[in-house]
């Protein structure tokens, strides 16, 4: 038989509380990580990680298969980039180094 773990935390004058470490390790949990709860019948609580919703843009989607459909239809419309062109995004961006993994600031989500 496995080791039951039991945590406490305590609720402030908000409702609101501290998840523990043990818990956080145990779930795996980040900052900003959302948690599911399951209340069952018998008033016990069971706490998981929520999963990650798909972002499914519909916009972007339409967006992206109208390209692809006028691509199709038209690969003569397609052209090269301009080397001058990249040229001068290289000069107004090329010195902004981009970690393209590392999470956002609260005030940039």
């Amino acid at each position: 038989m496995t080791a039951t773990l039991e945590v406490e935390s305590t609720l402030t004058d908000r409702y609101q509380t501290t998840v523990p470490e043990t818990v956080r390790r145990a779930l795996k949990l980040g900052k900003r990580d959302k948690i599911h709860y399951t209340i069952r019948q018998d008033g016990e609580v069971v706490l998981t990680r929520a999963k990650a919703p798909e972002v499914n843009d519909p916009v972007l989607g339409q967006f992206l298969n109208f390209l692809a459909n006028d691509i199709a239809r038209h690969p003569e419309h397609l052209k090269a980039v301009d080397a001058s062109l990249v040229k001068r995004i290289q000069s107004v961006v090329g010195h902004v180094e981009i970690d393209l993994d590392a999470p956002l600031s609260a005030d940039d989500e």
